[in-house]
């Protein structure tokens, strides 16, 4: 029996996939098992082919694999697109006498289990339920006890009354029974449960839990696949600490509310996709002109244009870098697991106060929508810290003031940082335009104080590079001769992707990059490896280009852009076969 056990539900758009698979992940996580989900979605609100994959396992899983266990096909075209996944012995969940699954195929070597989940469901209480027979069904094979199944489904149904989830228990043990009494079949999964307590979430819920963290106290947004969920887990949440969301009626708008609640002393987000990015990039050049900290989200699809707006892509990157007209100096931090995705929240709004800058924290698709299993302890907020920069005071604002007594709020300062000051700030009133200006903020076109207010805004990224660390992350051999660099999701597959290089005899070491502008110098590492392979979810290989342009040698590149994450034995494989080209 392998470590780990693979199901997956699919169907069409508007079958009930998604809540179906999310169940299914919280029964597991409170049973004390590790959860790593994936999901397969169309643009459309009804048909298409749709999936919910989830992958568990007693220990920490951080990725997708090329192998499913259980399928509950509510399709054909279900077993058809999961057939390269499925393996001698797989289990096939259908429901015979539904019309489009009368003349089912159940390949060779598989096992397929007929189950009546629509008359199940009506006999519990409804035809909506059918899935929740699937689930139950499910359970039977993976002997997983169905007792834990009843919270996940009281969290999902309890607010909509009791009766309801009585219905659905009773429709989960009728697939369960089901498949017990008409299938004499003893399966080969035996799902392990724990006492162990896990919290399960995915990107996007991470970075509104960050931005809560962090003082974040004002949020503006537009609804864009896939960066929602980052608005919808604010949303009664925010409130509670003195906050609020605003849905705005487009990017432009949301971006300029966002910026306004920045210069009035909140911390602020906004949070959107490459489409949304597009529109925002003009008030991006205000932010960083004014100098003023906001953070923007940037959760990337498939470009360009409207592209695949339900598929992965890593595709913004240079958008993030060189977006916008003029030279605009701004931070480019990009999480690369779903944790981080709380903490590189919090530390973009620290460092969009510190230096009066904006920050673009970029995430992806797969980050987005996957939920895993944490320790409640990776997200102790007794270790977040807040630093406001120079936001000074009645106390501290003289030393600010002119021989008029008027605000320098952009000071001329060593280290490229002026000061700031919340309104209702005694001597506290300034300006500030899009305009270059003098260190009042008042419009200048002096050429002596252009040069000054330019290099004074190039000047705090220097200090950054200096006061801050811009540290990877390692994996693997620290001594092999084979480097692999990448960003963003593609960490977990890649860690997991070592342990399958290492059973063929291939050694590498890994580094897992999360900060884009500024970044570490990692010309040392590039140059001492003999072969240097860097993993991104584009075509162009905008990553790789960054590092080449640094290091001054070129790199083997393995890309991925037909809209699918990385897995981390097909990564295993890409990588072997790259190493094995350049020998």
């Amino acid at each position: 029996m392998p470590a780990d056990f693979n199901w997956a539900i699919g169907g069409e758009a508007g079958d009930g996939i998604d809540s179906t698979g999310k169940i299914f992940a919280q029964a597991l996580s409170r049973a004390g098992r590790h959860v790593f989900t994936s999901k397969d979605f169309a643009s459309r609100i009804r048909g298409g082919y749709t999936a919910y994959k989830v992958r568990t396992a007693v220990d920490s899983v951080q990725s997708v694999v090329d192998r499913l266990d259980v399928l509950i096909a509510l399709t054909q075209r279900t077993i058809d697109e999961n057939l390269d996944e499925l393996h001698e012995g797989s289990v096939i969940i259908y429901d015979g006498e539904r019309t489009t699954m009368q003349d089912v195929e159940i390949p060779e070597g598989m096992i397929g289990l007929d189950v009546p989940l629509k008359s199940l469901a009506e006999e519990a209480g409804g035809a909506i339920m059918r899935n929740v027979v699937a689930l139950g069904a499910a359970c039977e094979v993976a002997n997983f006890p169905i007792e834990n199944l009843d919270s996940a489904l009281e969290k999902r149904f309890g607010a909509k009354g009791e009766s309801l989830v009585e219905n659905n228990k009773t429709a989960a043990r009728k697939g369960k029974e089901y498949v017990a009494e008409e299938y004499d079949h003893a399966f080969d999964y035996d799902l392990e449960t724990t006492d162990a307590d896990y919290v399960l979430l995915n990107g996007d819920e991470a970075i509104g839990m960050g931005a809560i963290a962090a003082g974040c106290r004002f949020y503006a947004g537009y609804p864009i696949t896939p960066a929602t969920d980052v608005m919808e887990y604010l949303t009664g949440r925010i409130n509670h600490y003195g906050g609020h969301v605003v849905q705005a009626e487009d990017e432009l708008s949301a971006i300029n509310m966002a910026l306004g609640a920045a210069r009035a002393g909140a911390r602020s987000m906004t949070a959107t996709s490459g489409p949304g990015i597009d529109l925002m990039s003009e008030t991006f050049g205000l932010a960083a002109t004014a100098e003023t900290p906001l953070v923007i989200v940037d959760v990337m699809r498939s470009g360009p244009s409207t592209g695949m707006p339900t598929k992965q892509e890593q595709g913004d990157l240079n958008m993030t870098l060189y977006g916008g007209h003029g030279e605009i100096p701004r931070f480019v931090v990009a999480p690369t697991t779903i944790d981080e995705c709380f903490w590189k929240t919090v530390e973009a709004f620290n460092l969009a106060e510190k230096y009066n800058s904006p920050v673009f924290v970029i995430a992806d698709l797969a980050l987005a929508v996957t939920e895993q299993t944490f320790p409640p302890e990776a997200f102790d907020m007794d270790d977040v810290e807040v630093d406001r920069g120079k936001l000074v005071d009645d106390d501290s604002i003289e030393e600010w003031l002119d021989d008029e007594g008027h605000f320098r709020t952009h000071a001329i300062t060593d280290d490229g940082v002026s000061p700031r000051a919340a309104p209702g700030t005694t001597d506290g009133a300034h300006m500030s335009t899009g305009l270059e200006h003098d260190e009042l903020g008042r419009r200048t076109e002096d050429t002596e104080m252009r040069v000054k207010q330019v290099e004074k805004r190039d000047r705090k990224f220097e200090t950054a590079r200096e006061r801050e660390e811009w540290a990877v992350r390692e994996y693997g051999d620290p001594d092999a001769d084979a480097l692999v660099l990448s960003w963003g999701s593609n960490e977990g597959a890649m860690v997991e992707a070592i342990d399958f290089l290492e059973e063929e005899g291939v050694d590498v070491r890994f580094l897992s990059v999360p900060y884009i502008h500024p970044r570490p110098d990692l010309t040392e590492e590039i140059n001492g490896a003999d072969e240097v392979v860097v993993v991104e979810c584009n075509a162009d290989g905008q990553f790789a280009d960054l590092l080449e342009h640094d290091a001054l040698r070129r790199v083997k590149r393995v890309n991925k852009y037909n809209g699918v994450r990385f897995k981390a034995d097909e990564l295993a494989e890409e990588i072997e076969a790259t190493l094995e080209d350049s020998a």
